[in-house]
């Protein structure tokens, strides 16, 4: 007959077995959960199994950060759709790592968190991504739409004024700040969603107060008053009395410049019906040369010169040159150089 002891010894070695292996199996069924405690990328997945904590992080996580990025500046929104940026994660590397960490410590150090409920306070990251490439073609975008070139202060001429125009300040985006601004704000659900475009200042290269240095000398024509204007340094300094083209033969109505100076110049002849026999011919300096003592070229023949024929200042007489008085365009010579605008109006 079996003693009692052994009886005994043989009951307690089945309770062992059987705790053993229930204990096995417990924490065999645990295999797919995820131990109390754990996070991954800050969303609580203690005692989910994979498939459940895998939709719990794509809720907490990825859908708060689904949303469209604003670039607002003087009034103007601009927006980067939240499907643009295809924000991604390692989820399921996530989840699976949390699953693994939970495995540690040996089915021993298990047993205890499972009897007694103690966590493992394992933070276990996600990787986030997104399109770059989508954000920097929006900063492009909104660079294109804000940036704006500087204006030069400039000279608006009228037959008989002069009047400046103001330059004005160009700005220029900072898109390195907003790229930075828009990279923190995809991956942070709690940041400013829409952002205030900075910019700075891009200064003209001609301010209004400098344009007059620009302009040491210029020219107005007011053929209908036969009035030839000098100014330096955008001031009315001298006003002259001229002779201006005749009806069918007008002096040439635009802006141009002085392209060249002559002391005493030749009379190159142009090929014109109204030169008669001496159409095409160059008439040296003399008596039978009309233009006198100075000559200023202005456009395609056409230029100021002194004449001799003084009772025709103040009237349309010349064949398209601006005539003056000998000793007024000699005065005028020493006054403008070449590349003077002249203005006929």
């Amino acid at each position: 007959m079996v003693s009692r002891s052994r009886i005994a010894a043989i009951v307690a070695v089945l309770v062992v077995v059987l705790v053993a292996a229930g204990a096995y199996a417990y924490d065999n069924s645990q295999k797919n959960e995820i131990a109390a405690g754990v996070t991954i990328a800050g969303v609580d997945v203690g005692g989910l199994d994979a498939a459940t904590a895998e939709a719990a992080v794509r809720r907490h996580l990825l859908a708060p950060l689904r949303h469209s990025l604003k670039v607002s500046f003087a009034g103007e929104t601009w927006t980067l759709p939240g499907a643009e940026l295809k924000l991604r994660a390692d989820v399921d590397g996530a989840v699976e790592a949390a699953v693994e960490a939970s495995q540690e410590g040996g089915l021993p150090t298990r047993l205890v968190r499972y009897i007694t409920g103690g966590e493992l306070e394992r933070s276990v990251p996600a990787e986030l991504g997104y399109s770059q490439p989508a954000i920097n073609r929006f900063v492009r975008h909104v660079a294109a739409e804000v940036d704006r070139e500087p204006r030069n202060a400039t000279v608006e001429p009228y037959s008989d004024s002069l009047e400046v125009v103001a330059g004005k300040s160009g700005r220029k985006l900072r898109d390195v700040l907003l790229t930075r601004q828009l990279r923190r704000a995809v991956l942070n659900a709690d940041a400013r969603h829409t952002v205030t475009a900075v910019v700075h200042g891009t200064p003209p290269e001609v301010s209004t107060e400098d344009v007059a240095s620009r302009y040491p000398s210029y020219l107005t024509l007011d053929r209908g008053a036969f009035t030839l204007r000098l100014w330096k340094d955008l001031k009315l300094a001298k006003t002259y009395t001229v002779a201006v083209g005749q009806e069918g033969l007008e002096t040439p109505e635009g802006l141009y410049a002085i392209e060249e100076k002559q002391v005493n110049p030749s009379w190159h002849v142009p090929d014109s019906a109204w030169a008669g026999d001496l159409a095409g011919q160059v008439i040296p300096p003399g008596p039978a040369d009309p233009i006198k003592a100075r000559w200023m070229a202005i456009y395609e023949g056409a230029g100021i010169h002194g004449t001799e024929e003084t009772e025709s200042l103040g009237s349309a007489a010349s064949h398209g040159c601006v005539r003056m008085s000998i000793p007024d365009v000699e005065e005028l010579y020493d006054q403008v150089e070449v590349g003077t605008p002249i203005f006929i109006g």
